[in-house]
C-alpha cells in the first residue's frame, strides 16, 4: 500500500512539473523552441498541446519554409481532437494558400473526410453529407489516379445511402400521418431523385395504399378519377415487382378500385 502511495504521489509530480513546463514554454518568445516542442508532441501525439504551440506561431512563421507544415498539423490537430468543421475549415485554408505542398493532397482529402465525420444521422439536416459528397467529388477529379479511391468509393457509397434514407424517411412521415395527398408527393420526388433507391418497392406501395386511402376519403365528385389513379398505380408497382411481397394488399386494392371504376 506505501509503495502505491509513492507510485501516485510521483506521478502526481511529474504531471505537475510537466504542466508547469508547457505552460513556461506558452510565455516563451524563443519561437524555435515552440515549434520544435511542436514537433515532439506531433511525434507522441499530444494534439491538444503541438495545437496550443501551433496556434501562437502560425503568424510568425507565415511566409517561411515551415509554414506549411505548421498549418497542416493545426488543421490535423483540431481533427484528432473531434472539432471536425473547424478542422475541414483550416484544412479548406490550407489547400488554397498551399496549392504546392507535399501536403496539399493529404489535406484536400481531409477536408471531404472532416465533413464525412460531421454528417448526422438520417432523420436530421443533411447539408454536411452533401457538403462532404461535393468535396469527394473535387477530389477525386483533382486525383484521379489516388490510392484512396476505393476508400472514397466507399464513403460516397455511405453518403449516398444516407441521402436516400433521409428522403424515404421523410416521406413516410406524410404517410404514416395519413397526410396521403403530401404522401404522394413526397413519395414520387423520392424515387425521382433516387432512382435506384433499396426502398423503390416498398415506397410503389406506398404510393399505391395512399392513393387508395385518399380515393376512398374523396369526395363523389372526385372518387372515379382516384380510383383511376389508383389502379395507375398498380400497374407501376406490378410491372416492376410481379410478385412483390405486397403482392396480397395490392391485388386488394385493384379489386376494389376496380368496382369502382367500371360502375
Amino acid at each position: 500500500m506505501k509503495n502505491y502511495q509513492i507510485v501516485i504521489l510521483s506521478l502526481l509530480v511529474l504531471l505537475i512539473a510537466s504542466c508547469s513546463g508547457f505552460n513556461k514554454l506558452l510565455k516563451t518568445k524563443d519561437y524555435g523552441l515552440m515549434y520544435k516542442k511542436g514537433l515532439e508532441y506531433y511525434e507522441t501525439k499530444d494534439h491538444y498541446k503541438y495545437t496550443t504551440l501551433f496556434e501562437q506561431i502560425v503568424p510568425i512563421y507565415r511566409g517561411t519554409l515551415q509554414a506549411d507544415t505548421i498549418e497542416y498539423y493545426l488543421a490535423e490537430g483540431y481533427y484528432h481532437q473531434g472539432d471536425f468543421l473547424l478542422s475541414a475549415h483550416f484544412f479548406d485554408k490550407f489547400r488554397q494558400n498551399y496549392p504546392r505542398s507535399t501536403f496539399v493532397e493529404q489535406a484536400e482529402y481531409m477536408y471531404a473526410y472532416c465533413f464525412y465525420k460531421s454528417s448526422p444521422r438520417p432523420l436530421l439536416d443533411q447539408e454536411t453529407t452533401n457538403n462532404a459528397i461535393s468535396a469527394f467529388n473535387e477530389f477525386i477529379a483533382k486525383y484521379p489516379n489516388t490510392s484512396k479511391k476505393a476508400e472514397v468509393n466507399r464513403i460516397m457509397h455511405e453518403l449516398r445511402s444516407k441521402l436516400i434514407e433521409k428522403s424515404y424517411l421523410s416521406a413516410r412521415l406524410y404517410y404514416d400521418r395519413e397526410d396521403y395527398k403530401a404522401a404522394i408527393t413526397a413519395l414520387k420526388n423520392s424515387l425521382g431523385k433516387f432512382p435506384d433507391s433499396e426502398y423503390r418497392e416498398e415506397q410503389l406501395y406506398m404510393i399505391l395504399d395512399a392513393s387508395y386511402n385518399l380515393a376512398n376519403k374523396s369526395v363523389p365528385e372526385k372518387r372515379r378519377e382516384r380510383f383511376q389513379n389508383t389502379l395507375d398505380e398498380y400497374y407501376n408497382l406490378m410491372s416492376e415487382y410481379p410478385e412483390t411481397r405486397y403482392k396480397r394488399e395490392a391485388e386488394k386494392i385493384y379489386a376494389n378500385s376496380i368496382n369502382v371504376v367500371e360502375k
